[in-house]
C-alpha cells in the first residue's frame, strides 16, 4: 500500500500545476450567520466538543463553508460526531445531515461507538447515518442533491490508507448541485519532505490534495487562513493519539472548492 500511495501522491505533481488563491482572514464576528453562532453556543452541547472549539474555531470554518439552515449536508469520515453534531444544529428540522462513519479496525472500535452513541441524542434527530466504507456507496443520495460536503481533518487518513481518491471525489462531486461546496480542512505538511513521510505524520501536502479534488471536476473557489500557525514545525504527528498538549495546534489549510 505504502508503494500505491507513494504513486498516487507523485501523480499529482506530475500532472501539473493546480489552482490556487490568495488566502482570506477571520470572518468578523457579525458576519458569521446567527444560526452557526448559536449552534457553536448551544448550552447541551458535550462538555469535550466544548473543550476542543477553540483549536478548531468551527463557527469561522462552517461559515466560511456557507452552512445554513434547511441545507442538505453530508460530514465524511466522521470520527466521534464533532462536525456532525455542529451541522445538525446550524441546518436545524428544515435540513437533513449526513453523517459518514468507514469501517473501523476492532482496535479503534471506540471510535464508531461514540459516534452511534452521539447519534441518539434529541439535537441529532435530523441526521441520517451513513456506516459505510469509501469503497462502498458512502453517499446514498440523489445525484445533485446535496449542498455542502465536508470533510474535517480526515482527507489524508484516507489518502494513507491507500482509498481511490478518484472514486471518492467523483462520488462527492455527483452528490453535489451545481454551486455546491465540497470543504476540506487538513494538517498542512513540511515543504520539500517525503510524501509517505508527512502522511505517517498525519499531515498532507495542500497541493497534492488540491490537485486530487480539482482534477474530479471541482475548482478551488477560496482558502481561509483562520487555522494557520506559523510556528507549527510540520514535524509532530497530529493524530489526537500522539499530539497531546499539542493537538489543535497544527498548521492547518482551509479550502472551499465549488462543483461548477
Amino acid at each position: 500500500m505504502r508503494n500505491a500511495v507513494c504513486s498516487a501522491l507523485l501523480l499529482c505533481f506530475a500532472l501539473g500545476a493546480f489552482a490556487s488563491v490568495q488566502e482570506q482572514g477571520p470572518l468578523a464576528d457579525d458576519k458569521i450567520p446567527a444560526a452557526i453562532r448559536d449552534a457553536v453556543a448551544s448550552p447541551d452541547r458535550p462538555d469535550a466538543d466544548k473543550a476542543l472549539d477553540a483549536g478548531r474555531q468551527p463557527a469561522q470554518v462552517l461559515a466560511f463553508f456557507g452552512v445554513a439552515p434547511g441545507m442538505k449536508v453530508a460530514d465524511l469520515f466522521a470520527g466521534g460526531g464533532y462536525t456532525s453534531e455542529l451541522l445538525a444544529r446550524i441546518v436545524g428540522p428544515s435540513g437533513k445531515v449526513w453523517s459518514q462513519e468507514p469501517i473501523f479496525p476492532p482496535e479503534r472500535k471506540e471510535i464508531e461507538d461514540a459516534w452511534a452513541n452521539r447519534l441518539k441524542r434529541p439535537a441529532l434527530a435530523n441526521v441520517v447515518a451513513v456506516h459505510k466504507a469509501f469503497s462502498e456507496d458512502f453517499l446514498p443520495v440523489p445525484p445533485g442533491s446535496l449542498d455542502v460536503v465536508v470533510i474535517n481533518m480526515n482527507y489524508h487518513d484516507l489518502v494513507l490508507q491507500g482509498a481511490d481518491m478518484n472514486k471518492v471525489n467523483g462520488d462527492v462531486l455527483k452528490a453535489l448541485r451545481s454551486g455546491g461546496v465540497y470543504g476540506i480542512v487538513d494538517h498542512s505538511a513540511a515543504k520539500g519532505g517525503s510524501l509517505l513521510d508527512s502522511l505517517n505524520l498525519h499531515r498532507i501536502d495542500e497541493g497534492a490534495l488540491t490537485g486530487m479534488v480539482e482534477r474530479a471536476g471541482f475548482k478551488l473557489a477560496a482558502a481561509s487562513s483562520v487555522l494557520r500557525n506559523p510556528a507549527d514545525t510540520r514535524d509532530w504527528n497530529t493524530s489526537p493519539r500522539s499530539a497531546g498538549e499539542k493537538r489543535g495546534t497544527s498548521d492547518r489549510f482551509v479550502l472551499r472548492f465549488v462543483k461548477p
